[in-house]
């Protein structure tokens, strides 16, 4: 039986019996934290419901394998169509997580936190100057109905309802230093949007999360977002410039900054002590086509731990893929996902970034070489068999203890990957 909680638009849901925080599950040693973009987003509202309604689908089934495999404890879903009644997130866990996929062993999540997405809410405006109010491109977040394209938190631990923090209308226009676009040929700067425009265009194009997680006797602040990618717009570069600030949101959270107000009213500054940065980013540190200065920044805040890069075996060799690989700087071991490779190549954009008070023991990118067994699972096109994004995880000691005997012996191995560059990859 599972008992939910809804407050200002979001869900906290929990096993019956485990609402309390103070009923808080005992802290492992190590503790597995995992990010997938599992591309469970459909074209039409609805469709996601009914895919998974059944334990019939076939992607489905597949990211569900992903999840069983690597077992994780924490795990952030994105593109995740939302629903108000979490029918669709609900019915994946029982229709694909609770059951066996290909011999792998069902996993479960006593507690789960989703909430409303920017994706697909009208603004009422032609954000995309294209002479009318209509698709996708004129939502609050690009989406063709609400919901899509969200995010959800699924845990084995207590979440804080007291302590959540979400910053979906936070306005762009109030953030300090924003980077808006200027439509170029006519003056002034920073003129792409109108007054009115900016009266309701939110920083989030789906949400920015602060959710408190509570393991024993600690909290871990699950930091999560997912900035729009910086493309599909022209010379003004509108989600480019939104995708640097939507990341830089979180460098001025963890710095103090106070001046964002969240969807409470509250304007603080973070007090965390434990946390975690994590989700699709949507940039790579060297590569692709965004800003790349707001990443560098965040990798570099002085409160996060980002010497250790989760990797993979699959990631280098589908450097052989070649096209825009083939002149890419950064180490193909760190990509996490698999993108068209006429236009932007495989990148690092999946992010999973822990407090220094924490200790890393170890990660990894499922992403398995085509050689391997699970290969089936995230190998091939047109459409991949999972999502062109790889789960990525990391193992911590939430306490900050040293890890135990048998964690990732390779950890030490990864070093400072961001502050080296490498010789362009082949493409033979």
């Amino acid at each position: 039986m599972r008992a939910a909680i809804r407050i200002a638009g979001w869900s906290i849901v929990a096993a019956a019996g485990m609402l309390p925080a103070a009923a808080a599950v005992s802290a492992p040693a190590v503790v597995r934290i995992a990010a997938f973009n599992c591309s469970l987003n459909r074209a039409t509202e609805g469709a996601l419901r009914r895919d998974l309604s059944t334990p019939d689908d076939p992607q489905a089934r597949a990211v569900a394998e992903i999840i069983q495999r690597v077992r994780p404890d924490i795990l952030l879903l994105q593109e995740f169509d939302y629903d108000a009644a979490g029918v669709a997130l609900r019915d994946f866990q029982a229709n694909y997580l609770a059951r066996a996929q290909a011999g792998a062993a069902p996993i479960a999540f006593a507690h789960s936190f989703f909430a409303e997405s920017n994706t697909g809410i009208s603004s009422g405006f032609d954000l995309d100057d294209d002479g009318r109010v209509a698709g996708g491109a004129d939502a609050l977040g690009f989406g063709e109905f609400p919901g899509q394209y969200a995010m959800a938190l699924l845990t084995r631990f207590p979440v804080d309802a007291r302590g959540v923090r979400t910053f979906r209308k936070f306005l762009w226009r109030d953030m300090p230093r924003r980077l808006l676009p200027d439509r170029r040929e006519t003056p002034p700067a920073e003129d792409w949007y109108s007054a009115e425009e900016l009266a309701v265009l939110p920083l989030s194009s789906k949400s920015h999360w602060d959710v408190p997680v509570r393991i024993g006797s600690v909290t871990l602040h699950v930091l999560a977002s997912h900035p729009t990618p910086p493309a599909f717009d022209g010379e003004e570069d509108r989600n480019g410039l939104r995708n640097h600030d939507e990341i830089r949101f979180w460098s001025d959270y963890l710095d103090g900054a106070r001046y964002a107000r969240d969807d409470a009213g509250a304007r603080r500054a973070f007090g965390g002590r434990r946390f975690i940065v994590m989700g699709d980013q949507n940039s790579d540190p060297e590569d692709g086509g965004s800003r790349h200065d707001a990443i560098r920044a965040l990798l570099a805040n002085p409160r996060i731990d980002a010497r250790f890069v989760p990797a993979s075996d699959g990631g280098s060799e589908a450097a052989a893929q070649g096209g825009a690989n083939a002149t890419q700087r950064g180490d193909p071991r760190f990509d996490t996902a698999d993108f068209n490779d006429r236009i932007a190549g495989n990148l690092r954009v999946d992010y999973l970034l822990p407090s220094k008070t924490m200790r890393v023991c170890g990660g990894g990118v499922f992403w398995p070489a085509r050689s391997a067994p699970e290969a089936h699972l995230v190998w091939g096109d047109r459409p991949a068999p999972s999502s062109d994004h790889r789960l990525v995880w990391l193992d911590v000691s939430v306490s900050g203890a040293k890890c135990p005997p048998g964690s990732d012996p390779k950890a030490s191995a990864r070093q400072h990957p961001h502050r080296r560059r490498r010789r362009a990859r082949s493409s033979s």
